[in-house]
C-alpha cells in the first residue's frame, strides 16, 4: 500500500515537472518567434539641414535662417504639488508669461505644446531645464488601463526653420521673399520670387543629419565604424556683387528723389562695365519680407525686368550704332531738322530742339526725333530686326532674377515700312525692360561688347568653397571702333547736350535720355517713362548707369528727373571711393568757374 501511494506520488511529481517544462518550451518558442518589446541598446539621433544664407558683397548676411523649436510636456506626468515650480521655472527659461502658460497647461489633459516658435537659444535653455527638472522629481508616473506606465518630461522638438531678413527692406525686391510648406510636421522654407525664387534648388537644404548607433546607460550614442552617420549638408549661400553700404545708400536716392517727382517708382542700376558684375539694384518700391503688407503687394515684382514698356529715346543710340557699324552713316552727314515739325505720311514728328540743318551726332546729342527718323530709312527690315536682336532686344538678359519679360520688336516686314522705321528709331513701337537697355547700353563702355549682368558672385558651400557662377563670354556686337565713336558721342550729349546735369569733373561720363508717353487701352495718356542710361568712368573702373524713371508727376522730361538720380548716384560713388576724379581735371574745371560775388 505504502509503494503505491509513493508510486502514486512521484508519477504526480513528474507530471507537474513535465507539465512546467512544456509550458516553459512553449514560452521559449513564443518568445523566440515574436517581436519583443524590450528596450533596444540602439538609438537614433536626427537634425534637420537648413537653407542657406543671402551674403553681400562686404559680408553681411541679410537673409538668413533660424531653426524653430516647440516644447511639448504632458499634463499628466506633472506633480500637481509641483505644477507652480515647473510654471515658474518655464516662464523664466522661455521668456513666456507664466500666466500664459498655466492657461495652455489647463486647455486639456495629455500632451500639450507650450510654444511653437523657440529660437535656437530658447530651446537650449529649455533642454537645460528639462534636465533639471527631472532631478527636482517634478515629472511623475502615471499608468495606462494596460498597465503600462509612462513617465515623460519636457521635450524641446525641431518643428520647423523661418526666413529672416535683419536689414528689413534693403534689397527687395530683387531678394525676393518665401513662403512656407508643412512636410511630416515640419515647416520648410520655398523661395517665391527674387533670389529667393531663382536659386531655390540651391539655398535648399541639400541633406538632413542622422546618427544611428549603440547607445550607453545614459542614452549617449556610442559612435564606432558600425554606427550609421549621414552628415548634415546645408543648402549653398549665395555671395552677391552688391555691397550692402553702396546698395543702402542707393535706394535712400531713389526714395528720396522719387517723394521729390511724385513719381510711381524709380529703379537704379549699377554694373561694372567689364565684368556684368551688378554692384547695385535699387528700386524706390520696397517692402519687409518679415512682414508682407497688403499695401506692399505693388512692390514685390522687381521691375527692372518684370516690367516692360517702349523706352523711348534711348533707344537712338542703339539704331545710330547698327547704321554706323554698317557704315551706312557719317557722324558729320548732315541731316534736315524741317525747323522741328516733320509730316511723314500719315504721321507728324516733332522735336523739341528745333534745328533746320543739323549732323548725324547731333541727332542723338540733342535727341532729334526728326533726324533718326530719316536716318533709319537707310536700315532695310532684316537688317533693323537683326541689329535690335544683337543688342539683346526680345531676349532674356541673362540676369540671375526669375520671371523677366523679355519685351518685343516689330517684325522684319513691317520694319520695311518707312513709318515702323521711323517711330521704332526713337523707341516707340516696341517694348524692352530696363535690364535690356543697361545691357545693350554697356557696348558703348566696353569696346563694342555685351555682357550677361550678374547679381550672384559665387555659391558657398558648407566648408567655405566658394563655387563662382558660370561667367557667359562677351558678345561682340559692333565694332570696338564704333563703340569708341558712340562713346564720344554719348559724352557730348553730357556735355553740351541732353543729360548735362550729369556732368561731373575729373570723370569721364556720357550717356542718353529718354522720354516716352505711356501706353494704356489702347492709346497714349499724358504719363510718362523717363530714363537715362550711361556710364561713369576713372582711369581704372568702368561702370555703366541705368535710370529709369515710371511715371514722375511734378516735371516729366528725363533731364529733369532721371539725369539728377544718375547725378547724386554718381556723386555718391565717388564718396564711397568706386569712383576717384581726376585732380588736375577737377582743378582744371573749377578754375573755369566764374568767380561766385561777395554780398556785403
Amino acid at each position: 500500500m505504502q509503494n503505491s501511494n509513493k508510486s502514486k506520488k512521484i508519477l504526480a511529481l513528474f507530471v507537474v515537472l513535465l507539465f512546467g517544462f512544456a509550458i516553459f518550451l512553449a514560452v521559449m518558442f513564443y518568445t523566440a518567434v515574436h517581436d519583443r518589446d524590450i528596450p533596444s541598446i540602439y538609438s537614433e539621433e536626427n537634425s534637420k539641414a537648413q537653407r542657406g544664407t543671402i551674403i553681400s558683397a562686404d559680408g553681411f548676411h541679410i537673409a538668413t535662417t533660424q531653426k524653430l523649436y516647440k516644447a511639448v510636456v504632458n499634463t499628466r506626468n506633472i506633480d500637481p504639488d509641483k505644477e507652480e515650480l515647473f510654471i515658474q521655472l518655464f516662464s523664466i527659461y522661455s521668456g513666456i508669461d507664466a500666466s500664459e502658460i498655466r492657461q495652455r497647461l489647463h486647455t486639456r489633459r495629455g500632451s500639450v505644446t507650450l510654444s511653437y516658435h523657440l529660437g535656437p537659444k530658447e530651446a537650449m535653455y529649455l533642454k537645460t531645464l528639462a534636465f533639471e527638472l527631472r532631478k527636482l522629481k517634478v515629472f511623475i508616473e502615471y499608468e495606462l488601463p494596460n498597465g503600462q506606465r509612462v513617465l515623460q518630461g519636457l521635450n524641446i522638438i525641431e518643428s520647423g526653420e523661418a526666413r529672416e531678413y535683419p536689414y528689413q527692406d534693403l534689397l527687395t525686391p530683387v531678394m525676393g521673399y518665401p513662403r512656407k510648406m508643412e512636410e511630416d510636421g515640419y515647416t520648410r522654407i520655398y523661395g517665391i520670387k527674387g533670389l529667393e525664387k531663382y536659386f531655390d534648388e540651391e539655398l535648399n537644404p541639400q541633406q538632413n543629419k542622422t546618427q544611428r548607433a549603440m547607445r550607453d546607460v545614459n542614452g549617449y550614442l556610442i559612435l564606432n565604424k558600425q554606427s550609421a552617420i549621414k552628415s548634415q549638408i546645408n543648402g549653398f549661400s549665395l555671395k552677391l556683387n552688391i555691397p550692402l553700404t553702396l546698395q543702402a545708400r542707393t535706394e535712400a536716392i531713389t526714395s528720396r528723389i522719387k517723394e521729390q517727382l511724385k513719381a510711381d517708382e524709380i529703379i537704379a542700376t549699377v554694373m561694372d562695365a567689364k565684368t556684368g558684375k551688378i554692384l547695385t539694384l535699387a528700386s524706390s518700391n520696397r517692402f519687409d519680407p518679415n512682414h508682407i503688407r497688403r499695401e506692399d503687394y505693388p512692390s514685390l515684382n522687381t521691375n527692372a525686368i518684370e516690367y516692360s514698356y517702349e523706352p523711348g529715346s534711348v533707344i537712338k543710340p542703339i539704331i545710330f550704332a547698327i547704321m554706323l557699324d554698317k557704315k551706312l552713316i557719317n557722324p558729320y552727314d548732315m541731316v534736315n531738322g524741317h525747323g522741328g515739325s516733320y509730316t511723314m505720311g500719315r504721321k507728324t514728328i516733332t522735336d523739341e530742339h528745333k534745328f533746320n540743318m543739323i549732323s548725324a551726332e547731333d541727332v542723338i546729342v540733342y535727341s532729334s526725333n526728326i533726324g533718326i527718323a530719316q536716318l533709319a530709312q537707310k536700315l532695310n527690315g532684316t537688317e533693323y530686326t537683326e541689329g535690335l536682336r544683337r543688342f539683346g532686344f526680345t531676349n532674356f538678359s541673362g540676369a540671375d532674377l526669375p520671371y523677366e519679360k523679355r519685351g518685343s520688336i516689330p517684325n522684319a516686314s513691317q520694319l520695311n515700312n518707312y513709318l515702323y522705321k521711323a517711330i521704332t528709331a526713337y523707341g516707340y513701337g516696341m517694348r524692352a525692360n530696363a535690364m535690356q537697355i543697361l545691357k545693350a547700353f554697356n557696348a558703348f563702355n566696353n569696346n563694342g561688347r555685351i555682357l550677361n549682368p550678374m547679381v550672384v558672385d559665387s555659391l558657398i558651400d558648407d566648408n567655405g568653397r566658394a563655387l563662382p557662377q558660370e561667367v557667359m563670354e562677351p558678345t561682340q556686337v559692333i565694332t570696338p571702333a564704333t563703340a569708341e565713336r558712340m562713346k564720344q558721342i554719348l559724352i557730348k550729349t553730357v556735355n553740351v547736350g541732353t543729360g548735362t546735369v550729369a556732368k561731373t569733373p575729373g570723370l569721364e561720363v556720357g550717356g542718353k535720355t529718354g522720354t516716352a508717353h505711356i501706353a494704356k487701352n489702347g492709346g497714349y495718356v499724358n504719363s510718362y517713362h523717363t530714363s537715362f542710361v550711361g556710364f561713369a568712368n576713372d582711369k581704372k573702373h568702368n561702370y555703366t548707369i541705368g535710370i529709369f524713371v515710371i511715371n514722375p508727376r511734378t516735371v516729366y522730361f528725363a533731364s529733369i528727373t532721371a539725369v539728377p538720380v544718375f547725378k547724386a548716384i554718381v556723386d555718391m560713388m565717388v564718396e564711397e571711393k568706386y569712383l576717384h576724379p581726376d585732380p588736375a581735371e577737377v582743378a582744371a574745371a573749377a578754375a573755369e568757374q566764374p568767380p561766385v560775388a561777395e554780398h556785403h
